[in-house]
């Protein structure tokens, strides 16, 4: 059985798990709907009404980084993780880091503010939340990522799922016009620029900015007419609901 991803094109978590596929060459099917407006069947299969979901030979995986995992397990090169063990474990961290520290910051706290209260739900965003967060949320997060960033190349030698990781938050975070300032960050920025660079990031964009600034209703079809992957039928409604699914 072909791999199925139900997942939207923006969430940095299916950005993360695409990513990955793409740099193990894995083909793909994707139903990229948005996880606030998932129907019953959806939440069947999702609990906690989060994507991405992965489908494969009957089996349903859920979780990014379980998913990755999988995936690594399943098709072992080119490798996502270090051999090294000391290298695997940081890079298990960072990968962690990048899925709650940085995502709690630019995508819950920014994205959630700038672009899915207002485009999905109707409402008005909290400019306090925004503005506390692009002066302390942010700034703390790349502090510490500006002590753990090379000054060239990736983490640990080829691209790897920590790299992957981090570079998915920041892309979205660009959705809203966040950019890291390269005066106070510079190894941040050189490093997210550096990543997105890829080709493995650089094909999915394509697909990204397709459909970005669409309302949800017209995104599938724009992703279609652009050549994308998609599956016959869709998990998606037209109606949202609330809730903090992890995208």
């Amino acid at each position: 059985m072909a791999f199925v991803v139900i997942g939207n094109y923006l969430s940095p978590y299916v950005r993360k798990v695409l990513a990955c596929m793409e740099l193990k060459g894995l083909g793909y099917e994707i139903d990229p709907i948005v996880p606030f407006m998932g129907n019953e069947a959806f939440a069947r299969l999702s609990p906690l009404r989060r994507i991405p979901l992965l489908l494969h030979d009957g089996r349903v995986l859920l979780d990014s980084s379980v998913i990755c995992q999988y995936l690594e397990d399943i098709q072992p090169t080119p490798p996502l993780y270090p051999a090294d063990p000391v290298d695997r474990a940081h890079a298990r961290w960072l990968e962690e880091y990048a899925d709650t520290a940085l995502a709690d910051a630019l995508i819950w706290r920014l994205f959630y503010q700038k672009a899915i209260r207002p485009y999905v739900f109707g409402e008005e965003r909290d400019e306090a939340v925004i503005g506390e967060t692009l002066e302390r949320h942010i700034p703390r997060a790349l502090d510490y990522l500006e002590t753990q960033l090379p000054a060239d190349g990736y983490l640990f030698g080829a691209l790897s799922v920590a790299d992957v990781a981090i570079a998915s938050m920041f892309r979205t975070a660009a959705f809203v016009r966040f950019a890291i300032d390269a005066t106070r960050w510079p190894r941040s920025a050189a490093f997210v620029e550096r990543a997105l660079a890829h080709e493995a990031f650089r094909k999915l964009a394509r697909l990204e900015d397709v459909m970005l600034r669409l309302p949800v209703s017209e995104q599938r079809a724009a992703l279609a007419a652009a050549g994308a992957p998609l599956t016959t039928e869709t998990f998606g409604t037209s109606a949202p609901r609330h809730g903090l699914p992890r995208m």
